[in-house]
């Protein structure tokens, strides 16, 4: 089980790297989706069945969504890689906040656009993240 932020970063690096051994990451983050975790949390395990994880990482040519273990915080199965070019219109309401940070990002055959949660443990990555894909700093 993965615990360290390198360790989880290495991790998703090693998918990457069998995905396109061409390609090598910039910056990682670990999200949760659904409307707040501080809500989530309150509903127990109601709550954490309408919630999912995922590892979301800058590469230098995409930006690639894996689904993340629950419990073993490891990289599962790749969901999507977007060409950089396309991702920077795809992420809308930016918002850093000093626990739980936020964003919206259009996932490819969603509806509407999924809210990614980023814990402060991965703000710093946040910080890098943003700008890398944006252009834009994270407000």
């Amino acid at each position: 089980m993965a615990i360290r932020k390198s360790t989880m970063q290495e991790q998703v690096a090693q998918a990457i790297a069998q995905i396109n051994p061409g390609d090598k990451p910039i910056v990682t983050i670990h999200t949760v989706t659904g409307p707040s975790p501080w809500l989530m949390d309150n509903l127990g395990l109601l709550g954490q069945a309408f919630v999912k994880y995922y590892f979301v990482t800058v590469t230098e040519q995409a930006v690639v969504f894996h689904k993340a273990g629950r419990m073993t915080a490891r990289p599962k199965e790749l969901v999507a890689a977007i060409p950089r070019a396309e991702a920077a219109g795809l992420v809308s309401d930016v918002r850093r906040k000093p626990l739980w940070s936020s964003l919206r990002f259009q996932l490819p055959g969603q509806p509407k656009p999924t809210r990614l949660n980023v814990g402060r443990y991965w703000r710093s990555e946040l910080d890098q993240w943003v700008p890398a894909v944006t252009g834009a700093q994270a407000a």
